[in-house]
């Protein structure tokens, strides 16, 4: 596919129109070399069983090119939308990564599957339904995590963290990276951080303004959200937060994105060198990178923003 002739490292799909593992098996029959990422899967939208399927199937489509992002979504989401049960989700998303990893072990080895905990109980597992040992071996765990007992979990039971695309070098800086570095026992060695970070670009002038207001659309969109509201309470916004929030709930979209000043902008998204702003923020914490663009952008200019940061 057209990322991997391009040279670029890995694909992701995200899971919103689509589920996500049709995406990326299609995608694993059409590459070679790429990493394939899902960014996100909804995990409590699903049990830990037939995620433990899902993934396991991937990296056997991919020949061990899977990588298995999940993220918890919001409760509205969780409930409303799949019907599933919500609560404490940061305690039940780490039981439902043991879990997962209690399943995978137990193809691995053959040896009885005994999992019980607080939210999730798995303890039968026949030959019949056994796939066995993935000859690539499991695919790594990343989770997406925006608080501080989600990100917490995270370097508790994950392989590696995607940060939230509304995110910013303070909120890196003073809440996420010591979190990680607490529950992991002071190293991130190891350990893998993914962005998907918001930038602007365009050929001319006009693209850019159309780039810029489409990507303070999508800030918008995500400070509405009460779970993310401490990345903006970090930089003095949270009233801002708690506006978005309200014309959210009426759907007031254009309201919403008029409220995003060109501080907020330059705080969560990178314009001008792009690829120094990536650079000289998040150089230093950021193991993998990509370009969140929520508007048409030619593939020259990324493959150039991509290019610079290689050199």
């Amino acid at each position: 596919m057209q990322a991997e002739r391009d040279g670029y490292d890995g694909f992701g799909a995200a899971e919103t129109r689509h589920d996500v593992f049709t995406s990326l098996a299609l995608a694993a029959r059409a590459t070679e070399t790429v990493t394939l990422q899902s960014g996100i899967a909804v995990a409590f939208a699903r049990n830990p069983m037939s995620l433990a399927i899902q993934a396991n199937d991937l990296q056997l489509v991919s020949g061990g090119r899977f990588q298995l992002g999940i993220g918890s979504q919001v409760q509205p989401h969780i409930e409303r939308r799949f019907s599933m049960p919500w609560s404490r989700p940061a305690a039940r998303m780490a039981e439902y990564v043991a879990a997962v990893r209690a399943i995978w072990e137990c193809w691995r080895t053959g040896e009885r599957l005994v999992f019980r905990g607080e939210f999730y109980r798995h303890t039968l597992m026949t030959d019949f339904f056994n796939p066995g040992p993935n000859p690539h071996g499991n695919p790594p765990v990343l989770l997406a995590a925006v608080g501080e007992r989600m990100t917490a979990a995270a370097g508790q039971v994950a392989d590696g963290m995607l940060v939230h695309p509304l995110t910013s070098p303070d909120y890196l800086r003073e809440r996420t990276l010591p979190i990680l570095r607490e529950a992991r026992g002071g190293s991130l060695d190891g350990f893998q951080l993914g962005l998907s970070a918001f930038v602007v670009l365009g050929a001319d002038e006009k693209a850019r303004s159309e780039a810029e207001r489409a990507v303070k659309g999508q800030i918008a969109f995500y400070a509405s959200t009460p779970a993310y509201r401490p990345v903006l309470e970090l930089h003095g916004w949270g009233e801002l937060a708690d506006q978005l929030n309200g014309l959210s709930r009426r759907q007031a979209w254009a309201e919403m994105s008029a409220l995003i000043t060109d501080d907020v902008l330059d705080t969560f998204a990178v314009a001008g060198d792009v690829p120094r702003g990536l650079r000289d923020r998040f150089g230093e914490t950021i193991d993998r990178i990509s370009f969140y663009t929520p508007y048409p952008v030619a593939p020259e200019l990324l493959n150039g923003v991509r290019d610079a940061l290689r050199a």
